[in-house]
């Protein structure tokens, strides 16, 4: 292995993927995952062990896992050798192994991780003092807040904070948008409330909201969340039902039915509905009442939308809720107002060949796959998948063995584990090399993208 390799890995999700090495580590395989580490040169397979290793207090063989990674030079990896250090209280080794160069050759990120590092070895002091000459960076301050969390140093980092909430402020009021100071004043309420100043943190930022003094939605839904934590209702309810609606309305009804007002959180969103037929009112609503099982109301709600453009706020949300509920996946799949997805039928066909094959019903399944082929996906992966779903393993093994592609040789890697097989699983699964190689020949032929919902999730199939 190289450093650029590993970087590829990690930044690409190659290699046996993070999913991939938990299913192994839930299966018990850690031996096995180990030795993948050290002979292929699986990252994921490295910092899985490494994981384990270190819950199981046995830090000496975390290092042996890590150092021939650690030996490339790649800096990833150097700061997981040194988390493990500090895991074992080696504490004084961590922090030299990662320390920043004294000539200030160091960047902001390298100055962020060891500031995250001096904290969780208790010399917050320290890290804060290393954060201060980037305290006008975004990111840093949230890094702040983060490492200073339950550290007693609330009021030094509410003065750090406090003038850039000031000019989050000043930039409103002058009518430009500077966003590198775009989330503080939510960061002051937070540190705020956990210093047991709750009502100082809704008061000011409720002011900064009164007043349009603020730059992001985000810093309104900090408010409403507030809110909504210390149970101050009437005053959430005056910011969800204003002009901000859309932003907080779904807060409000949250927190209604956290508080036990199930039934006064539903009015509040039907009534939102009839008198602004938004889509987000109506994707919270039947998200909520397909999640109390009422799949009929929920389709009610939802299905005006199934044939807007935007139905994947819709549609989509209501079909991954019910992936682990196949018999009510049918029943939303059929209702007579379910219209094909942006114009994609085939998704409608593949989530229905789901459901059925997670019921047992695998020739159906595969059928009805074979009638509507997706032009994204080898359809003899699709039915190797529903094979494997409706429990069909041998069958589904015998197809991913028999197509040889490095797609099918990934997916048969599941299907081997599940069938208890889990050497020659890893044995199956293609290396980096073959991956990388693979993925040139993908660019170099530009096939389409797979098509992704709104919210980024794919719209493939769930197997």
């Amino acid at each position: 292995m190289d450093m650029d390799d590993l970087v590829w890995q990690a930044s690409n999700n190659r290699g046996i993927s993070p999913r991939r090495v938990g299913l192994l580590l839930e299966h018990g395989h850690l031996d096995l995952v180990i030795r993948a580490a050290a002979e292929r040169g699986e990252w994921f397979c490295a910092a899985g062990a490494v994981e384990e290793l270190c819950r199981a207090g046995e830090f000496g063989r975390a290092l042996e896992a890590m150092e021939p990674f650690v030996i490339t030079g790649w800096r990833t990896a150097l700061w997981a050798k040194a988390d493990i250090l500090l895991r074992a209280g080696r504490t004084e080794e961590a922090l030299d192994l990662v320390c920043p160069d004294e000539a200030g050759c160091a960047s902001t990120t390298e100055h962020c991780d060891f500031a995250e590092l001096l904290a969780k070895a208790g010399r917050v002091d320290e890290a804060i003092d290393l954060l201060v000459p980037h305290i006008g960076e975004s990111w840093i301050r949230s890094v702040l807040v983060e490492i200073t969390e339950g550290q007693d140093r609330d009021e030094r980092v509410l003065e750090l904070i406090a003038p850039h909430a000031e000019a989050a402020r000043r930039a409103r009021g002058e009518g430009r948008r500077d966003y590198s100071c775009w989330d503080a004043q939510e960061l002051l309420a937070r540190v705020l409330e956990r210093a047991g100043r709750a009502d100082k943190a809704i008061l000011i930022l409720g002011q900064d909201i009164v007043e349009n003094s603020y730059l992001t939605q985000n810093t309104l839904t900090a408010y409403a969340e507030l809110l909504a934590r210390h149970h101050r209702l009437d005053e959430l309810r005056e910011v969800a039902t204003g002009k901000d609606a859309h932003t907080v309305l779904d807060i409000y009804a949250g927190a209604l039915r956290d508080h036990g007002r199930a039934h006064e959180a539903e009015t509040v969103m039907r009534e939102a509905i009839a008198a602004d037929d938004w889509v987000g009112y109506r994707a919270w609503l039947s998200s909520t009442l397909l999640r109390d099982g009422r799949l009929d109301d929920a389709i009610d709600v939802a299905e005006p939308g199934f044939s807007w453009y935007d139905c994947s706020n819709l549609l989509a949300p209501l079909v991954y809720l019910l992936l682990d509920r196949p018999e009510e996946l049918l029943r939303l799949l059929e209702h007579p107002l379910t219209v094909p997805h942006h114009g994609h039928e085939e998704f409608q066909h593949w989530w229905r060949a789901f459901a059925l094959a997670s019921l047992g019903r695998a020739d159906e399944a595969i059928a009805l796959a074979e009638a509507h082929p997706d032009p994204w996906t080898d359809l003899r992966i699709v039915k190797a998948g529903l094979l494997s779903t409706a429990g069909h393993l041998a069958a589904a093994a015998a197809e991913l063995r028999d197509l040889g592609t490095i797609e099918a040789r990934e997916e048969l890697f599941e299907v081997l584990v599940r069938q208890g097989r889990a050497a020659e699983a890893i044995a199956a699964h293609p290396t980096v090399a073959e991956q990388w190689a693979a993925k040139q020949r993908a660019v170099e032929s530009k096939p389409e993208s797979v098509p992704l919902r709104e919210d980024g999730y794919s719209l493939e199939p769930p197997f």
